[in-house]
């Protein structure tokens, strides 16, 4: 069997499926976490087959909220995987509007006085120049209750371009991540990731970055892995290898040369890292036993 598509549990394939029957296609729904995954005997097939779920999303949507709904809701597919509307992956498209309001907010770091709250420890406060300082401070104000600092420096973004990249990477994987593996799933795995990324890169460079790189690469390093022993998400192969050289190229003066900056290359590799093992450790441990 050939698989096809993937969509979230809560739509009601059985009509669809006795359409499928009515036309002759010879196909199966399997259960996986969080989804359901079509496969079809013809491989001829796959685009008609695609199509015809379209549509078949777009009347369950007209039936439960009218043209409007539909029209807000329509189903999207890459790569035979369904995609989120915002409204359904509210907590990734939230978090891309926060970080798109605090850019605007401190004019894309100009304003000190707002960014120095968002960093990880206040530059203004405590002496960070060399690895023990730092290790002081960030225990200092974690002593003194900020611990949202530990994961405010993912909002703050340099310039419209750091911003939208983030966003894009994050909002095609991230809301992925959330519709299909849930909510508490997506929460996790951005805690892990942003300190993954966030701590490293404070203790090797001090606390003068910020975005959302390190989380983008956890979620990158997530679906990559996952997808490796149970695949379930939209995932261009060659995206994990441009993910990786971009992150070998942050090693070297390159990035100084193009970019008049230089790339938080820690927090890239933390959030990479920890998205891998996440990925490989929820899949195998927990993905066996609910298919």
């Amino acid at each position: 069997m050939i698989r096809v598509a993937a969509v979230p549990k809560s739509i009601d394939l059985e009509s669809f499926s006795g359409w499928l029957d009515r036309q002759g296609v010879v196909h199966e729904i399997t259960q996986e976490e969080g989804h359901q995954v079509i496969s079809i005997e013809d491989e001829s097939l796959r685009d008609p087959v695609l199509r015809a779920l379209e549509r078949h999303l777009d009347e369950l949507a007209e039936q439960r909220g009218g043209m409007s709904r539909s029209r807000a809701q329509r189903s999207r597919f890459v790569g035979g995987h369904w995609q989120a509307h915002p409204a359904e992956a509210s907590l990734t498209f939230g978090l891309i509007v926060v970080a798109a309001i605090v850019a605007w907010l401190t004019a894309f770091g100009a304003r000190d006085q707002l960014v120095v709250m968002l960093t990880i420890v206040n530059p203004f406060e405590w002496p960070v120049n060399t690895f023990e300082q730092r290790l002081s401070a960030l225990a200092g104000t974690l002593a003194s209750g900020e611990i949202w600092r530990l994961l405010t420096p993912d909002i703050l973004h340099f310039s419209l371009t750091h911003i939208i990249f983030n966003a894009v990477m994050l909002w095609f994987l991230g809301s992925q991540i959330e519709v299909i593996d849930g909510k508490g799933r997506f929460i996790a795995l951005f805690l892990i990731s942003s300190l993954a990324a966030n701590v490293p890169q404070y203790l090797i460079s001090g606390p003068l970055f910020g975005g959302l790189s390190g989380v983008v690469y956890g979620v990158l390093g997530y679906v990559w892995a996952a997808n490796q022993f149970r695949p379930r998400f939209a995932f261009p192969p060659a995206l994990m290898t441009v993910a990786v050289v971009w992150l070998l190229i942050g090693f070297t003066p390159l990035t100084e040369t193009l970019l008049g900056a230089s790339m938080a290359n820690a927090a890239h590799l933390g959030g990479l890292i920890s998205g891998l093992l996440v990925g490989a450790l929820v899949t195998v441990g927990g993905g066996a036993a609910r298919r």
